[in-house]
């Protein structure tokens, strides 16, 4: 398992509440992958350096995970076909 820096931007129109289911599902996401979540910082809502999906703001979630290589691909095809998530990044950690 390697160690992960992914972010994602959830849709502006989720609530708090909202964001929280959100942030749930990519976490079940990474865990049914058989990784794991290290820790959680959400960042709020800002404005985007560009509009995406025709949005000019989102919320952006940045997590420290912990996760195989193999399981990367499965993750990304869920993510893309989660509406709440417009945008998401996931780079290795140094270390």
């Amino acid at each position: 398992m390697r160690n992960y820096e992914f972010t994602f931007i959830a849709h502006p129109n989720v609530e708090d509440e909202g964001l929280a289911g959100v942030t749930e599902k990519v976490s079940q996401f990474i865990t049914e992958g058989g990784g794991q979540v290290t820790s959680v910082d959400h960042w709020g809502r800002r404005r985007l350096a560009h509009p995406i999906q025709r949005q000019k703001e989102g919320y952006y979630v940045l997590m420290q995970v912990q996760l195989d290589p193999a399981s990367i691909g499965e993750l990304e095809r869920k993510l893309k076909l989660t509406e709440e998530v417009i945008r998401h990044l996931l780079v290795q950690a140094e270390g």
